[in-house]
């Protein structure tokens, strides 16, 4: 490809990397990309973490978000995916 020079000039993902090297449309569907590693929210979760908030959003010189992830009954939510959840909702 004459014009590769220009990709260059851009950030780069390993996954875009290894496409590039490999040839335009060697990934799979969703490979190499962080969304598929990460489980959507279901709306059960997200009732749940809305009660959790409000519920937790008065306590005076605590961790929110800590509290939560305490008492958050799916395990495996980082404090990153919390917080980026109750930014959107």
């Amino acid at each position: 490809n004459k014009k590769a020079f220009v990709e260059l000039l851009f950030w780069k993902s390993p996954a875009i990397v290894c496409e590039m090297t490999k040839g335009y449309g060697s990934l799979q569907e969703g490979e190499g990309t962080t969304r598929s590693r990460v489980p959507p929210w279901t709306p059960q979760e997200e009732q749940e973490l809305r009660e959790l908030y409000w519920k937790y959003k008065e306590v005076e010189g605590g961790d929110i978000i800590a509290a939560i992830l305490a008492h958050l009954p799916t395990l495996g939510r980082t404090r990153k995916q919390v917080v980026k959840q109750l930014v959107r909702m």
